[in-house]
Order: C-alpha cells, then sequence, then structure tokens
C-alpha cells in the first residue's frame, strides 16, 4: 500500500512527505507501519486536514497496536498543525492516541476528567498498559483538585481502580451509593476493592434486595457469602436467573453454595433445576441429583455438568430417552461408559459417532479408546486414523504411503497431550508423522498439513526456507502450551540465523518473534527492552504459553525499569533507609514478575502508600522468596498496625504474603468470615500446622462447631479441612457433607484425614461395597481411603471411574494389593497417575497389567481383534503415490466418505 501511495502522490512544492491527508485516510488502521521518520515529515496542513474529517476518529480507535514511539509522533504533529491540545473537542477527536497524553502542565481538573472518561477505551491497546496506569494515576491527582474524593467519585471513569484501599475505605456510603452507576461498569478490581465497595454500598442501601444487587455490577461478588444466605429463596432465585447470571463465575465456592442452599432447603428441587444456569447447575451435588425428580432431557441443555452428573443423568435418562436426542446434548457424552459403547449395534454406533467426534474434547481418553476398540471391532478398514493412534502401538504400523496424509490431518482432531498419557506411545505416534513426511516439513502446505502437531515436533525438521515459511512455522509455535528445550534451542538458532542482531530489528520483526523473544541472551534483550520496553513488558507479564519469560528477559526488564525511574528515597525516616532507593508504586505496577529482583531491604523501605497501592499485587507474584515475602508482612503489620485491628480487605489483599503468618499471628486475626478463609484457601503454601490455626480461629471466631458448619462453610474452608482429626469428621452434618462431597474429594489430604472422609462419605451413600462409577467420581480423593480389603473387592469395571487424583493417594502398602486385572481395567488416564514409589511395590504381572491400560489393551479375546496372537493388523493398500488402482473396494469407499479432501479425484 505505502508503494503503491508512493508512486502515485506528486509532491507540491509545499509537500514535506507522500504522508497527505488522503493518503492517511486510505491506510487506515495500517497507518501503524509508518517509518517513524516519515511522520515526523508530514506537513501541519495535512495533519490539521486528517484530524478535521469526522471519520479520523473512527480511524484512531482502531490502531490497537500502535507503539509509544509512534502515538508520540502523531500527537506532536497534531500539536504542531495548530490544534489546542487541551481543548476538549481535540481530545474527542484523537482515539486511542489519548492513551499516550503527555501534555498534563497546568492541566485543569475538568480537562483531566474528559481525558480519564476517554481512556476508558485504552484497555483494547495491545501493550503499554504500565504506562496508562500510570498516566491515569497522574490524571487522578488532577481530577482531584479543590474537590474531595466524594464529591469526584462518579467522574473519574475507570481510573476509581487505581484508588488504594485507604481512599476507598475513606469513602462515604452515600458517596458510593451516588456513582454506583460509573463503579458497576469499571473492570479490573481488585478483590480487597470490592469488598470494600460493597460493603460500603450495602451499608447505605441497608436491606440486600434484587433491586440493589441488579445495580451493582461486577461489585456483587463483593456481597458476603452469609448476606446471600440471608436474603428470600425466592429473591435468590430470580437474581441466578439474572443479575448473577453472568457473574458465577466470579463468586467463590462458598458463595455459590450459600445461595444454592437456602434455594434448594425452601423449594421443590425440580422446580428450580430449570433456574441452575452455568456454574450453579455444576455446583449441584450427586445427592441432590438422587433425590430429585421429574428429570428430561430439556433439562440439562446448555448446562455445563461434572463427570459424576453426567455419568448419572445418562443413565437416568437413556432409559427414557432417544439415544440421538440424548447424544445432541454436548455435555451428555462425558456420561456415557465402556459397557454402554460396547453394547450399541454397529448401526447404532455409526449413526450417533457424529456426537462422539463433536465433542472430543470432552471424552476422556478411556472413553476415546473405546470408541477405537468399537470401531476397529466393526469395520478395522474404515476406523478414523486418530481412533487407531488410540490403539496399542502396533495398530500404526499399517499407515504407509497414501494412508499417511489422511492419518496426520486427523490427528489434528485431538489433544494429544490430553489423550495419550503414555510417552512410549506418543513418541510411536511422532515417530508415525515423522515417517509420514518423509524427515522433513518442506513449505507452509507442510505446515497446514501438521497444524497443531507440530507442538510436538522437532523445529529441525522444517526446511530452513523463505522467510514466511519459517515465520509462519513461529507463528503454529506460538499457539503451542509448552515446548521442550530442544525445541527453545532450535527456535532460538532460527531467530539469530533468520533476523540478525536485535539492533537491526524493528517493531514488526520484534512483534512477529513474539514470545520466544525469551529465548534470547541477556546483552540481546537489554537492547531490547531499550528500543521496545513496551512490547517487552507485555512479554514479561505473561505467566503461561510457549516460553514463559525467562530470567534473563525479566531481569534485563528489571533493570531499565530501575534505571529510567527517578530514585526514591523513604521520607519516613525508617531505620536504615536513608541511602535506599524504595521502589516507587509505578515501578511495581510495570515489572509485574519482575518483581522478584527486589532486595528484601528495598521492600522494607517502601513508603506507606506505595504499599498499600501495590500490595495485592506484590501478593500476585509467584516468583517471591519466602524472605520477601516475610518483609511484606513485617511490612503491612508497620503500616496496618496490629493483627487484632486488621480489617477482612487487609486479610483477602495479602495473597501469599499471608502464608508467611505464624500461628500466634493467625490466632491474632479476626477469622470470623468465611469469605476471608475461602481467601486465605487458594493459597497452596501453607504447612499442616497453619492451616490448623485457620481452622480453629474460624471456628472460634464465628463461635461455630463442626456439628454446626454450613456447607458452604465447608467449601469455603478448603484444604483447611485435611487438618481435621477423625473425631471432628464425625461430628460433621452428613447433610451439609454430602452438599460439598466432591470440592473435598478435590483435596489432597493424608491417608488417615481420607479414611474418615470415607467413613463419612459412607454416612450418606452407603458402604463402599454398594458404590458406582458416579459415586467414586463423586468423592473423588476420599475413595483413596479404602481399606485394603475394600480395594480388593473393587469390581474391575469400576476402575476407571475412581478420580484420577485418587489414584496417586493410594498408600503404595494398598495399592499393591490390586490384582492384574484391576490394574489392566484403570484405563489410560488413571494408569498415568500411578506414582514412581506405587510402582516399585508391583510385581512383574502387575507392570504388565498396568502397561496394557496405559496403552489401551484389551484383555479379553473376544473384545481384541488379535487375541493373544501375534498378528499385526494390515491394510490392503490400493493407492500408491500418484497412482491409482482400479480395485475399487469398500476400504476405499470409506476412506473416501472420511476424508473426500485428501485424496485426488480421479478417472476411472
Amino acid at each position: 500500500m505505502m508503494q503503491i501511495l508512493q508512486k502515485s502522490y506528486n509532491i507540491s512544492e509545499n509537500a514535506t512527505s507522500w504522508v497527505s491527508a488522503e493518503n492517511l485516510w486510505i491506510l487506515g488502521r495500517y497507518m501503524v507501519h509508518l517509518p517513524l521518520e516519515e511522520i515526523w515529515k508530514i506537513h501541519p496542513n495535512e495533519m490539521r486536514l486528517f484530524i478535521s474529517y469526522d471519520n479520523a476518529t473512527k480511524q484512531l480507535d482502531t490502531v490497537y497496536d500502535i507503539t509509544p514511539d509512534l502515538a508520540q509522533a502523531f500527537l506532536e504533529r497534531i500539536n504542531a498543525s495548530g490544534f489546542d491540545m487541551k481543548n476538549i473537542s481535540t481530545l474527542y477527536r484523537l482515539g486511542l492516541l489519548v492513551c499516550f497524553y503527555n501534555d498534563l502542565e497546568q492541566m485543569d481538573a475538568n480537562v483531566a476528567r474528559v481525558l480519564l472518561h476517554q481512556m476508558i477505551k485504552c484497555n483494547h491497546l495491545r501493550g503499554s498498559q504500565a504506562d496508562i496506569q500510570k498516566l491515569k494515576s497522574q490524571l487522578l491527582d488532577l481530577a482531584l483538585q479543590n474537590q474531595t474524593l466524594n464529591e469526584s467519585l462518579g467522574s473519574l471513569s475507570d481510573a476509581v481502580v487505581g484508588l488504594s484501599t485507604n481512599q476507598l475505605d475513606s469513602l462515604s456510603p452515600e458517596a458510593v451509593h451516588n456513582a454506583i452507576q460509573t463503579l458497576n461498569q469499571v473492570s479490573g478490581w481488585a478483590r480487597s476493592q470490592i469488598m470494600i465497595l460493597s460493603r460500603k454500598y450495602l451499608m447505605y442501601e441497608k436491606i440486600l434486595s434484587l433491586h440493589n444487587i441488579s445495580q451493582m455490577g461486577a461489585l456483587v461478588t463483593g456481597i458476603s457469602t452469609q448476606s446471600f444466605h440471608s436474603m428470600s429463596p425466592k429473591e435468590l432465585s430470580q437474581l441466578i436467573r439474572g443479575a448473577l447470571a453472568e457473574r458465577a463465575s466470579d463468586l467463590s465456592p462458598a458463595q455459590r453454595q450459600g445461595i444454592l442452599r437456602k434455594i434448594i432447603a425452601s423449594t421443590e428441587l425440580s422446580s428450580v433445576f430449570a433456574d441452575m444456569q452455568g456454574p450453579f447447575f455444576k455446583e449441584l451435588s450427586l445427592f441432590d441429583l438422587w433425590t430429585g425428580e421429574g428429570f428430561n432431557s430439556s433439562l440439562v441443555k446448555e448446562r455445563e455438568l461434572r463427570p459424576s452428573q453426567a455419568l448419572f443423568l445418562y443413565e437416568l435418562l437413556s432409559k427414557k430417552t432417544p439415544l440421538s436426542e440424548l447424544l445432541s446434548i454436548d455435555q451428555m457424552v462425558k456420561g456415557i461408559t465402556c459397557w454402554q459403547i460396547d453394547r450399541m449395534s454397529p448401526i447404532t454406533f455409526v449413526n450417533v459417532f457424529k456426537y462422539f467426534e463433536k465433542n472430543l474434547h470432552l471424552l476422556s481418553p478411556y472413553q476415546i479408546s473405546c470408541m477405537a476398540w468399537k470401531y476397529w471391532t466393526i469395520s478395522n478398514i474404515s476406523t478414523p486414523p486418530y481412533l487407531l493412534a488410540l490403539l496399542p502401538p502396533e495398530y500404526l504400523e499399517a499407515i504407509t504411503g497414501s494412508l499417511c496424509v489422511p492419518f496426520i490431518t486427523s490427528l489434528r482432531k485431538i489433544e494429544l497431550d490430553r489423550l495419550v498419557l503414555n510417552e512410549q506411545k506418543k513418541n510411536a505416534i511422532l515417530q508415525k508423522v515423522h515417517n509420514c513426511l518423509n524427515g522433513s516439513i518442506v513449505d507452509e502446505y507442510d505446515l497446514d498439513l501438521i497444524g497443531n502437531l507440530i507442538c510436538h515436533l522437532s523445529p529441525a525438521l522444517i526446511c530452513v526456507g523463505s522467510l514466511e515459511t519459517m515465520a509462519t512455522a513461529l507463528q503454529q509455535f506460538g499457539q503451542c502450551q509448552h515446548l521442550s528445550h530442544e525445541q527453545e534451542m532450535d527456535i532460538k538458532r532460527w531467530i539469530i540465523d533468520l533476523y540478525g542482531s536485535p539492533r537491526n530489528w524493528t517493531t514488526e520483526t520484534t512483534q512477529d518473534i513474539g514470545p520466544f523473544i525469551a529465548l534470547l541472551t541477556k546483552t540481546d534483550l537489554s537492547i531490547l527492552v531499550e528500543k521496545f520496553p513496551g512490547f517487552i513488558s507485555d512479554i514479561a507479564s505473561k505467566k503461561s504459553g510457549p516460553v514463559p519469560p525467562s530470567e534473563e528477559l525479566l531481569l534485563a526488564y528489571f533493570e531499565w525499569v530501575r534505571n529510567s525511574s527517578i530514585p526514591f528515597s523513604a521520607p519516613n525516616g525508617t531505620f536504615g533507609c536513608a541511602e535506599v532507593a524504595a521502589p516507587s508504586s509505578d515501578e511495581i505496577m510495570k515489572l509485574s514478575e519482575a518483581n522478584k529482583f527486589w532486595s528484601d531491604q528495598e521492600l522494607f523501605c517502601m513508603d506507606p502508600g506505595t504499599f498499600n497501592k501495590t500490595v495485592e499485587l506484590l501478593g500476585s507474584v509467584g516468583s517471591l522468596s519466602a524472605s520477601q515475602l516475610t518483609v511484606l508482612k513485617e511490612k503491612a503489620k508497620q503500616v496496618w498496625g496490629p493483627l487484632t485491628s486488621w480489617q477482612n480487605y487487609h486479610i483477602v489483599s495479602l495473597g501469599r504474603i499471608a502464608t508467611t503468618l505464624n500461628e500466634t499471628e493467625i490466632g491474632a486475626l479476626n477469622l470470623s468470615s468465611i469469605d476471608t478463609i475461602a481467601a486465605l484457601s487458594e493459597q497452596t503454601e501453607w504447612n499442616p500446622s497453619q492451616t490448623q490455626s485457620i481452622l480453629h480461629g474460624f471456628l472460634e471466631d464465628s463461635g461455630q462447631e463442626m456439628s454446626t458448619l454450613k456447607s458452604f462453610d465447608l467449601a469455603g474452608l478448603g484444604a483447611s479441612l485435611c487438618a481435621l482429626n477423625s473425631t471432628e469428621i464425625a461430628a460433621i452434618n452428613a447433610n451439609e457433607f454430602s452438599a460439598v462431597v466432591a470440592r473435598i474429594g478435590s483435596l489432597l489430604c493424608s491417608s488417615i484425614v481420607l479414611e474418615s472422609f470415607k467413613k463419612k462419605a459412607e454416612s450418606v451413600f452407603g458402604i463402599a461395597a454398594t458404590w458406582d462409577k458416579s459415586i467414586l467420581q463423586e468423592i473423588g480423593t476420599i475413595a483413596a481411603g479404602l481399606n485394603d480389603t475394600e480395594l480388593k473387592a473393587v469390581d474391575k469395571e469400576l476402575m476407571p471411574y475412581f478420580h484420577p487424583r485418587a489414584i496417586k493417594c493410594i498408600p503404595d502398602e494398598m495399592f499393591k494389593e490390586l490384582s492384574p486385572e484391576q490394574l489392566a481395567s484403570l484405563g489410560p488416564t488413571n494408569a498415568a497417575m500411578v506414582t514412581e514409589s506405587q510402582h516399585r511395590h508391583l510385581n512383574e504381572l502387575q507392570l504388565q497389567s498396568l502397561q496394557q491400560a496405559l496403552d489401551g489393551t484389551r484383555r479379553s479375546t473376544n473384545q481384541s481383534p488379535f487375541g493373544e496372537s501375534t498378528i499385526k493388523p494390515t491394510y490392503t493398500s490400493v493407492l500408491s503415490g500418484a497412482s491409482f488402482s482400479c480395485r475399487l473396494s469398500l476400504w476405499v469407499l470409506a476412506v473416501f466418505i472420511w476424508y473426500p479432501a485428501s485424496i485426488p479425484t480421479v478417472t476411472v
């Protein structure tokens, strides 16, 4: 576009560049690719003409990937063209350029508020969010000139998320009530901020009602569990259909339980099923479903189901619902068993297979393995190739020649890492792919052919060809969840060979390479962070992806932020802080995970205001050391005063910092709220004595005993329940336990605790000998509490329905008592969960059986096409290269049906 526009533009005497107003309009959002020097040369008259055009604002609203230096250049040219940059009408015309506004001198409060309102759209920008937050903070200070926070709250737009908890706590309930229409539309609130604002709003409203909750927007998640539970069932039923329908996933398990139990306790269960959307339906216990009546297929449409729910509902509804109708409900496929698949007639199975294929992402490896065997039994010559990959490795041997393309393209339908958990089997599949590709990936056609399989292949397979091919490969690797060290090293060599020194990289080059920048050396990263700080900031803040931020990248970014900031010494005379350049809130917000490089002393010398503003962010940094977290805990005590005076929002805002509280300190906190406990339970680094202190602190402060705990209390306590003894577990109310047994069954408690929970589960579901597949799924790790006699008595057909987490919780001495038949029936997922310690306790026959489960091998000869023979599966290949035999067999017809796009058109 630029080349054409340059050729067609005749530069006049007054013109300094081919970039005219008209050409800017033609370029549209692609103006972000203009070279910086061309922007500086734009004539003021052309820029004035461009900005005066009515559609200029719409165009500038689309430049979401503009870089800070380009944005500053455009702002400078607009200023030079005669526009008053502090004029409100000009600000309305700037689109996303307002996100880089830097002329704050002598700005009045009214203009600052207008700018803040315009900056809501800055959330659409790809990068520079830390700089935007800094600008919003500066504008916030200006907007508050000559007005109190209470007076200005409703006019501060989404900059209110930058207010500290101290500032929010100082607000009057009336101010929060008056500003609720602004506050309820803001996103990005921290949990502690939501707790404060919802409390203030409800202090003004006094009564929790359907109307005032509907006004709260995102702040609804700050309502306490007990407050929800105190509402009338009728209003709660209306709420989960209305104001809470889209917020349910943001509520804590305790809050959802509090709402659900109140509704169910006062209403006929069958009459409220229709209201149970999304997470609320998923929260229903198996025991709830047992006691429910009037179920039909329409009640479970568009509901997300847990496996235990799906297993129960499938069995229940299959007795009165046609199979095709039942399987047309996507989530219902989770509930089909191998036994049910085996019993289908060949015609029925082929007719309903489309429903399974549509929902492969919902099916377990065990279910798909069963389908593979079923298909093979019906007609091995037409078994979809990706299903062959889930049979034992020898079934791959027949895939050669013309079967390669259908095999590779069909493998893209499955998530290899999720469905093939045996490394040997996965390697056999990848070796077959490697052979089919003749050991190399030549061009973009091959790349398109393999799709997401690239995540499992060596980059060395890709023949270094055109820059376009390599850029396409990088893009595909960028979609992977994880890459091996070898893959990373190959990609690193590519980058250096193809793009040369980072000193010469353009913005586009940097964006093309994306997260793989993290593979570069510290020296190269230091160059890039100088050139493209905003882009490196985005990479540094990502916690997941094919290449997480490296130590070198985080350190390079930390040093750049530190060197480009104004030194800030602690003004409060803290001992030992006179010469320490303490971190500022701006630095902390920019650094994200790179905050790990602050020294203990620098964190200790932090200004109290900075600590208040950034504590929640620091508490979310996963790489802070124990000593850094301890320093931050001491800082909290220094800033907030004695632990006995801490509010709930203080405790919640600590995040990981809270895990350094000792037993005495935990005992000093006010832990009467289950919502505070639920927040603490999200942390995973507590030791047993800490969890015991949290549990007993809650019981003491709330004035409860184990026998009086409600289901929402149990849901909120989370991992603290692992600190219970057998007497305490026995005291739990069985009805309340039954409502949250699935959540308790997700905990990795000790075997002694799980044994006690197993006894409690028997009070709900009957003795362990009567448990079926849906119960085993529901109780999760609690099934690991079975004693050796009970474990040996489990029917082998039930073994795949143990929850995977339960398998690794079974003590070694118990696990070795499983029979070879039980081990062979575990299924691929459960077999993959067996620990090394459990492995060591098995004999040779048991190990062979376990390997069969991993491979997906069937033990009975009537199910396996091979039995115990050494015969290998074979296909009669009728296609060879480009030649085509005139023998058209049933097999050819089957391949045409499954993969018509993969086979060349042939004239016979």
